[in-house]
């Protein structure tokens, strides 16, 4: 993905005026005003634009892992991003490092399990910007792997409530600021391959991301005709602190899913960010109602 796009559009005219017409037999144009030379034109730099400049992003799950990481990114392509999660020192972490990269963000507590905290989230943002352009919906909580009849109740509990009741909430108080400010713009969720499949490990997990996606392409179809394009991502095994977590609970998952893993590899939590910000840019302007697999082949 060019991560610095440049956009031709802003490409500075050669302004011939109308009254000196320009004689073809030449390269040298005639009677140009020697206080605007015609080289300036074609030479001043058009200064590239990011893939997300002008936009103001909400983030959730922004302390760590793809979260953090999509952060990072969208500011470097030009974005204003609220980062939201749990836990502010890695909050607070995340914004510094952003900011000291030149980048505009901020940060606000927010448990995805609590209504009131998500609202205030994406009202913090519009309160701030001005505005919201974009969401990216990736806050999550993993349970410990366990057959579907070894799961816990309150574990069950926690990771509907978070998972897919946290994505309704934010997609819900999204729409409405997107409305109220933006008037168009773009939702992207984290989904999971886990929720693409049969889980035996992780069912309570892989349902509710099953259930993002429904959420996802319900969205898309009821707020197209206004411009809000919903879209999910659905990455493959990726080295997040959740699969580190599951690694020390059951030691060597990671090389058994790259061993099923064309690429032979785990993603990098950027390259999963990667796929969130080309769907929250307008390059995919004509893309709404999907779940992109970013797997790297996982379920080919």
């Amino acid at each position: 993905m060019n991560n610095t796009p440049h956009d031709t559009s802003t490409d500075a005219p050669h302004n011939t005026p109308h009254n000196t017409p320009h004689d073809t037999s030449t390269d040298a144009p005639h009677n140009t005003p020697t206080n605007t030379p015609a080289s300036t034109h074609h030479n001043a730099p058009t200064a590239p634009l990011g893939l997300l400049s002008g936009k103001v992003i909400l983030v959730t799950g922004a302390g760590r892992g793809i979260g953090a990481a999509a952060a990072r990114l969208f500011a470097r392509e030009g974005a204003r991003v609220l980062l939201a999660a749990r836990t502010e020192a890695q909050l607070k972490a995340v914004t510094e490092e952003i900011r000291a990269a030149g980048g505009t963000a901020d940060h606000v507590v927010c448990d995805l399990g609590d209504a009131t905290s998500v609202r205030a989230a994406v009202e913090r943002t519009v309160e701030l910007y001005g505005r919201l352009d974009a969401a990216f919906n990736n806050g999550a909580t993993g349970v410990p792997p366990a057959p579907l009849d070894e799961v816990r109740e309150e574990d069950f509990d926690r990771v509907c409530a978070v998972n897919l009741k946290g994505t309704w909430l934010a997609m819900a108080a999204e729409v409405k600021a997107i409305r109220a400010t933006a008037g168009k713009g773009a939702l992207v969720n984290t989904s999971s391959v886990g929720g693409l499949m049969g889980n035996p490990q992780l069912p309570a997990y892989g349902a509710t991301k099953r259930a993002v996606d429904s959420l996802t392409l319900s969205a898309a179809v009821t707020y197209g005709p206004e411009g809000i394009r919903v879209n999910a991502i659905a990455p493959g095994t990726t080295l997040t602190e959740m699969l580190h977590d599951w690694e020390a609970e059951s030691p060597g998952i990671i090389e058994r899913l790259n061993a099923d893993t064309p690429l032979r590899r785990a993603a990098d939590p950027d390259e999963i960010a990667q796929a969130a910000a080309w769907l929250l840019s307008d390059r995919s302007s004509y893309v709404t109602g999907t779940v992109l697999r970013v797997d790297g082949g996982m379920l080919a």
